[in-house]
């Protein structure tokens, strides 16, 4: 992707179900969960690489032994980090005492982090909050086993200030007004009544209170907590979750908007964000993977007992398409077939912008995550010089001879790897003017293989703002001398704001927005601006349910291609000498492409839950006002 997208972020939870004495002798070591965790993460760094965190517990420990370890970084390379630390403390215990070498219940006893459940997270910082208390996992704290809460999630919730209110009712006094710390919360303050009602039903029982704590653990109804707490929420969620006492969970949204898989066996349970982790990381087959499904929870209770909980009522399934065009690794099966279909399915509007004319077309992409598309492109454009080949010769087989025929069939697609990722930006310079110059650098180019006659088809897997496409890319590619340059995007114009865990929360940061507005103002239609901000203001109070998306009402007076084409000419520059267009993929193809994830509202405006359309009006006041301030 030419302009860099921030996405929150990815989980990992594994969950040994035997002994660890078992994994010493089937695997050589008591520390093997420590050792899937590291790869669990590691495989899921695209997800995220500001900030890395693990924990874990150990089961049925005595009083006063530490049972819950954490370690968090947000260092440049904090996975990497994360498990230095863990594997020093390691180390260090094993060095000190050579008496634990081959004794798994002196370790699990002695040294932190070797325990039977453990919890992974890696996170983007969004919004400049990237400190170590963002990151996760996040741990509350209690004398009570049952009572301890760690939590980590790849989510995002619409509703942040009804849910802080919220706790503020229930007589709770939340540190900050983020949604990672008001779902926690809203989790700890349902698992505290719970275990407080267990409490007094085995008090009424005769138990005493240390006679209570398991049998508080076995009845502990964690789905019955997961509803409770998640009833007014509103967002993307896969909300991972530990308790003290032993038991884990993952919750996913209603509308299934953000992913998560799981894989259970007689020795382990595994969540992650991507099948394909799972797949390598434990060597299982594709189709023993399961999603969990939209409402549900995996629970695992303390004793090993796994069950698939219905937590809310499904909403109809808007699983992000980002995740297949471009955050998920495309490893995944069907993750790559789509990415090739998406290139497959736009070349018919190639062909109609280089005037079906291949011969004189050189095929490209942007680096490195629309390779897959380019893939999917390039084979669809062979195929159309196949059958061109075939009508040719079928038309003229009484007259071709070998020399002709020879000459028809040397014909092929031509592919060249035109642009090259130089350096990643780092924007530490905060003038526009030096950090242009700095953006114009990112990319670099392979001279000598375009000609002055050549058409030059470069496919990236999205346009979001343009900034290094206008900076650099394009710039790039005139330096070549091509007579026309087509930029492709495998996915449709982004024209809403995100706000279930991208970061793209401004309208005006996204270019087609500023192409629509640029032909609001050429076609003297600029009053439906006002007329927009009008409607969106009316129903600054109104509850979620009511709110329409009025922002749609900005684009409606264009047709796509309109707007492609403003975008193309905003895009270019005086000193372009080649002609520019820009082509998108339809939301109808995307579709088509992707059939299983659905959620397109940063495409359409049509957000599958009622906080998004407050989110994209409070978006479109913020420009209007001129406010740099985020929209939930």
């Amino acid at each position: 992707m030419s302009d860099a997208l921030k996405h929150e972020c990815g989980i990992a939870l594994v969950r040994l179900l035997k002994p660890l004495e078992f994994y010493k002798e089937k695997y050589g070591t008591a520390f093997y969960g420590v050792q899937k965790m590291y790869l669990m993460m590691e495989k899921q760094h695209n997800r995220g690489q500001d900030g890395a965190g693990f924990a874990s517990i150990k089961l049925d420990m005595e009083p006063g032994e530490r049972y819950i370890s954490r370690v968090r970084s947000n260092h440049a390379q904090p996975i990497q980090d994360v498990f230095a630390q863990i594997n020093e403390r390691i180390n260090e215990e094993m060095v000190s005492h050579p008496e634990y070498a081959d004794n798994v219940a002196l370790q699990k006893k002695n040294i932190p982090y070797v325990g039977e459940v453990y919890l992974g997270h890696v996170r983007y910082g969004t919004f400049g909050k990237n400190s170590i208390e963002n990151v996760h996992p996040f741990l509350r704290q209690n004398n009570w086993m049952h009572r301890n809460l760690i939590v980590a999630g790849n989510f995002n919730m619409t509703n942040v200030k009804e849910l802080f209110a919220d706790l503020v009712r229930l007589g709770q006094h939340p540190k900050e007004m983020a949604d990672t710390v008001t779902v926690m919360e809203k989790i700890g303050h349902f698992l505290d009544d719970e275990v407080t009602q267990l409490y007094n039903d085995c008090k009424n029982e005769g138990l005493s209170k240390r006679e209570a704590s398991p049998v508080i653990g076995d009845r502990l109804d964690v789905a019955r907590i997961l509803r409770r707490a998640s009833k007014n929420w509103d967002g993307g969620y896969a909300m991972a979750g530990l308790i003290g006492h032993g038991d884990a969970f993952v919750t996913r949204d209603p509308a299934g908007i953000r992913p998560a898989y799981y894989y259970q066996d007689d020795e382990v349970v595994v969540v992650a964000s991507e099948r394909p982790v799972i797949q390598t990381v434990f060597n299982v087959d594709y189709d023993k993977i399961q999603e969990i499904k939209p409402g549900h929870a995996i629970i695992v209770k303390k004793d090993g007992t796994v069950l698939d909980e219905q937590i809310r009522e499904a909403l109809p399934l808007k699983a992000c398409s980002f995740e297949r065009i471009y955050f998920s690794r495309g490893s995944d099966a069907e993750i790559y077939q789509e990415r090739k279909d998406l290139g497959k399915l736009i070349l018919p509007a190639v062909l109609d912008s280089i005037d079906q004319d291949t011969d004189n077309t050189v095929f490209s992409y942007i680096p490195n995550t629309a390779e897959t598309s380019f893939y999917g492109m390039v084979e669809a454009a062979q195929d159309f010089l196949n059958k061109r080949k075939n009508d040719y010769i079928l038309a003229n087989k009484d007259t071709l001879t070998t020399d002709s025929l020879q000459e028809l069939l040397s014909v092929k697609i031509r592919t060249e790897k035109v642009a090259i990722k130089d350096a990643k930006l780092r924007t530490f310079i905060t003038e526009d003017s030096s950090r242009d110059d700095l953006v114009a650098h990112v990319y670099d180019v392979t001279y000598g293989v375009i000609k002055p006659t050549d058409n030059l088809v470069i496919i990236d897997d999205s346009i979001v703002r343009g900034t290094t496409l206008k900076m650099s890319i394009i710039k790039m590619m005139d330096r070549l001398n091509p007579k026309r340059i087509v930029i492709v995007s495998s996915a449709p114009q982004i024209r809403y704001p995100d706000c279930y865990g991208i970061d793209m929360a401004k309208l005006e940061g996204l270019v087609a927005f500023r192409a629509a507005l640029e032909l609001l103002k050429e076609r003297n239609l600029y009053h439906i601006v006002d007329e927009v901000y009008a409607k969106c203001k009316a129903q600054e109070n109104f509850v979620d349910t009511e709110v329409v998306n009025y922002v749609t009402a900005i684009y409606a007076p264009f047709q796509p291609q309109e707007v492609s084409d403003k975008i193309a000419e905003m895009l270019s520059s005086p000193e372009i000498k080649a002609e520019v267009k820009i082509i998108f993929q339809t939301v109808e193809d995307l579709h088509v492409a992707c059939p299983k994830n659905l959620g397109d509202w940063y495409f359409t405006g049509d957000y599958p839950t009622p906080g998004g359309n407050r989110v994209v009006n409070r978006a479109f006041m913020n420009f209007y006002e001129g406010k740099d301030a985020r929209a939930y």
